[in-house]
């Protein structure tokens, strides 16, 4: 055969291919009963019509913890325990794990002998100034000795001073062990493990608030310029049967010079979202007519998507059709059906390819 009467003869085929397919969803054809007449099926019977509805450009996004923290040591240190779970949530100040403080409380115990020392040796100090400046007075030492007794005096109060101090820090250090939770939140992930080393600037855990959450996603500039702030949104979130509203709350005024599209908040609250799940969201854009029909009527038989045209006769045909957005159980007709034509919306389960129904 030459390639000319393959590529005539390949629409025949596949004709040929999707009939067979088609008599396959069902026995209806089959189904006949011993008098030849078709099998009759009870169901209800929908004309299809277009309604008007709002025209929507569908961006993806992501579901963000609007505060998220990573919770680090300010110390460096065996961490020695931790004393929370992925997954379980925490109020603010609550103890999250500790740090081991054999160093710091080494460093508190030189802190506090170096502070003795230094108040030993101000009250030395003390004594000799004192006893310098009676002498002053009755003009048995000179200016110069009495003032050199005055000036070590004030050196050990300075000493002194600071060995307090540096008694305060290692204190304060000491505090650093015991790290509690910034915020109320959940801990929704564990970067480190009993044993390992903490350090400053590495985070042991993330802590997330699951009450205040952001769908963030970017929009093309067609889009953006009608959005406003406090505008509501439909999204539809993964795991999530019903969409959920949200309210635009931050815009970006610069668009990304890559993708030269603009970034989009919205704040978002439902029962059951998690950060970190795929979003889509429904930008409105304007109105127009389309077609509709109920989830019920839409069928998948032998891998195809389609619904039960029923002809003037009653008999019911299956027929392929493009889907499009599911909202409050209607379904986007994309393509495959014309206003006016009859189609099985109840009891369709029951319906095969060329059964006579009744509405």
């Amino acid at each position: 055969m030459t390639r000319s009467a393959q590529t005539k003869s390949l629409p025949i085929i596949l004709s040929l291919a999707l009939s067979l397919v088609l008599a396959g969803c069902g026995s209806g054809d089959a189904q006949k009963t011993k008098t030849g007449a078709a099998v009759t099926v009870q169901a209800q019977i929908t004309v299809i019509q277009p309604v008007e509805a709002t025209r929507t450009h569908v961006t993806p996004g992501s579901v963000v913890a609007l505060e998220s923290v990573k919770v680090a040591s300010r110390l460096m240190g065996y961490i020695k325990d931790i004393a929370v779970a992925e997954g379980q949530r925490v109020k603010a100040g609550q103890r999250l794990f500790t740090i081991d403080p054999l160093d710091i409380e080494g460093a508190v115990a030189q802190a506090r002998l170096g502070l003795q020392q230094a108040e030993d040796a101000l009250q030395d100090a003390k004594a000799d100034y004192q006893r310098f400046q009676a002498l002053y007075e009755d003009e048995v030492v000179s200016r110069q000795q009495y003032e050199k007794m005055k000036l070590n005096y004030d050196m050990a109060v300075t000493r002194a001073a600071q060995a307090k101090a540096g008694l305060g820090t290692a204190q304060g250090q000491m505090r650093y062990a015991t790290v509690n939770s910034p915020i109320n939140g959940v801990v929704t992930q564990k970067l480190a493990m009993e044993g390992d080393i903490a350090a400053p600037g590495h985070p042991v855990l993330l802590v997330e608030n699951p009450d205040r959450l952001q769908v963030q996603t970017s929009v093309p500039e067609a889009v953006f310029k009608t959005l406003k702030l406090g505008q509501t949104v439909e999204v539809q979130v993964d795991g999530q049967e019903q969409s959920v509203q949200a309210r635009v709350a931050r815009l970006s005024p610069a668009a990304d010079p890559m993708s030269h599209t603009y970034m989009v908040k919205l704040d978002v609250a439902g029962a059951g979202l998690q950060s970190g799940a795929f979003a889509r969201v429904l930008f409105p854009t304007g109105r127009q007519l389309i077609l509709t029909l109920p989830r019920s009527a839409v069928q998948e038989r032998a891998g195809i998507t389609g619904v039960f045209v029923v002809d003037d006769a009653g008999i019911a045909r299956y027929r392929m059709v493009r889907t499009g957005n599911e909202i409050d159980g209607q379904v986007e007709i994309l393509s495959g059906l014309n206003p006016g034509e009859r189609v099985v919306s109840g009891n369709a389960d029951a319906v095969n390819n060329g059964s006579k129904v009744q509405g």
